[in-house]
């Protein structure tokens, strides 16, 4: 049953960065709309689905690698929804619906059953280490987005060009969407490393265990650290932009490190 939602969530994925593609290049708001309705619907599904998953394994379904790419399509779909209550940012939109569909897609092919978490992991630290971990992942992709446009449109105004898409929002916006999602991904990441660290403790017995994940997310974090800290150093626009890409391309190589190819706790444990 969980599988016919996340096929029906990766079609309306699709429907929808059609939609936002439309819009902007035809400047249709009814196209707008539409996009954005068809990927609450997705969103819709995605929740569906991950209940009827949840439900038959027994806790929260992150303990196989198209868990968790499921539960990042959702979150990044769901937290871009939130932020069109206060924003129209349907060039963001055209970047969302597209990657909520690859992460989909990706669950999807890497589908091999459901398999309950090891009951070594079963304690209160686990979702204090997950939740915020992931959230962090999540809004990181949003900032990425962000950052994606901004040097789209930055590029365009530098050459003196036509822009691609009209009615793109101003540079200045953008720069403040791309350090607030920094920020609070910074603070959410963080407080994802503190909980997997007592994670750690209360299940191995240390805090620290040198795994390719722990080293990677550690540089990630100090990455991001050091964004945030050049920013009030007059680090901003496209050097702010082009960093958040950098980190986030780093972070997609710690959330594929616990999964593929790497050996560790956290591969044993979660991928």
């Amino acid at each position: 049953m969980d599988l016919f939602f996340f096929a029906l969530g990766l079609v309306l994925y699709l429907v929808a960065s059609a939609a936002f593609v439309t819009h902007l290049t035809l400047v249709r708001d009814g196209a707008r709309r539409f996009a954005l309705a068809v990927l609450g619907l997705a969103f819709a599904a995605d929740t569906v689905a991950l209940v009827v998953r949840t439900a038959t394994v027994g806790s929260v379904a992150i303990n196989l690698f198209h868990d968790q790419l499921a539960v990042l399509a959702w979150l990044i779909a769901g937290l871009y929804l939130l932020l069109q209550l206060r924003y129209r940012l349907a060039v963001v939109g055209a970047l969302v619906s597209p990657l909520a569909f690859l992460l989909t897609l990706s669950s999807y092919v890497a589908y091999s059953g459901v398999e309950r978490l090891p009951s070594r992991l079963q304690s209160a630290w686990l979702p204090a280490h997950v939740a915020p971990a992931f959230l962090g992942y999540a809004v990181f992709a949003l900032a990425f987005c962000v950052s994606l446009v901004y040097l789209l449109q930055d590029r365009q105004l530098k050459r003196k060009r036509r822009r691609l898409f009209p009615r793109l929002p101003s540079l200045e916006t953008l720069d403040e969407l791309n350090y607030r999602f920094t920020a609070w991904g910074f603070a959410l990441f963080t407080v994802g490393i503190v909980t997997g660290s007592l994670l750690a403790k209360a299940t191995l017995g240390e805090f620290w265990s040198w795994e390719p994940v722990q080293v990677l997310s550690a540089l990630a974090w100090l990455l991001y650290a050091v964004m945030l800290h050049a920013r009030s150093l007059g680090w901003r626009g496209r050097r702010a932009a082009t960093l958040t890409v950098v980190g986030f391309a780093l972070l997609i190589v710690t959330f594929l490190s616990f999964n593929v190819g790497f050996s560790g706790w956290h591969a044993k444990s979660l991928g």
